[in-house]
């Protein structure tokens, strides 16, 4: 009796380690599987990135960048650029840099009726566009001459322009189908720099006018 209860009691010890390490063993597969797998820190530089660049749009006039969205895969051939579409794509990314330029020089008012009028900054106030001028209505429009900082926002729209237009698909299959490893690299880099940088700069120095495009808030 003796030996057979030596006998059962290692292979009894033996069952119950075996039991509690499959049951470790699924308890980790179940953590494992519960938990999704964390992205690699490229992945989440990429992604944040992407996501600071699409805001980047904000900073740029509507028309234009709907203009954008629009032509480009037109003009582009939807990046599959030939001798003809090239300097036309070209062309028409110069003509939007342009129109970005020009809208931050224009402003806008609101009117006692609640109507908005536009019109274009100068050095002695502004030139409306539309405004119905008589002698009792005219408005106080010296308070809204160009200003140093004017320039400064105009280059910086145009430099957003390029960050945005240095994102798409269609600009970069059209002048960069096959980019070389480093000019890949300036290509990734180059539009994270200028939007941070440009978004610092908008951020320290805001802009007060509210031009062609971009929204009028309830104080103009």
């Amino acid at each position: 009796m003796s030996l057979r209860t030596r006998t059962n009691i290692p292979k009894e010890t033996a069952a119950t380690d075996t039991t509690s390490t499959s049951d470790s063993d699924q308890e980790e597969l179940q953590i494992q599987k519960a938990s999704p797998p964390s992205p690699s820190l490229l992945q989440g530089a990429i992604t944040q990135t992407l996501a600071g660049t699409a805001h980047l749009a904000n900073l740029l006039p509507t028309g234009t960048l709907l203009a954008f969205q629009l032509l480009t895969p037109v003009f582009s051939s939807n990046g599959t650029c030939d001798s003809v579409t090239r300097p036309m794509t070209l062309f028409l990314l110069i003509l939007l840099a342009g129109s970005c330029l020009l809208a931050s020089f224009t402003d806008s008012f609101k009117s006692s009726e609640g109507q908005v009028y536009y019109g274009l900054a100068t050095f002695k106030g502004m030139w409306l566009f539309d405004y119905p001028i008589t002698a009792s209505n005219v408005p106080d429009l010296s308070k809204y001459r160009l200003r140093i900082i004017d320039g400064v926002h105009a280059v910086l729209s145009v430099f957003v322009f390029i960050a945005v237009a240095l994102r798409d698909k269609n600009v970069l299959g059209c002048f960069y189908p096959k980019p070389a490893h480093e000019t890949q690299e300036v290509l990734d880099i180059v539009p994270i720099a200028i939007g941070i940088l440009c978004s610092l700069l908008f951020v320290v120095f805001p802009t007060r006018r509210h031009g062609i495009g971009y929204p009028v808030t309830m104080g103009k």
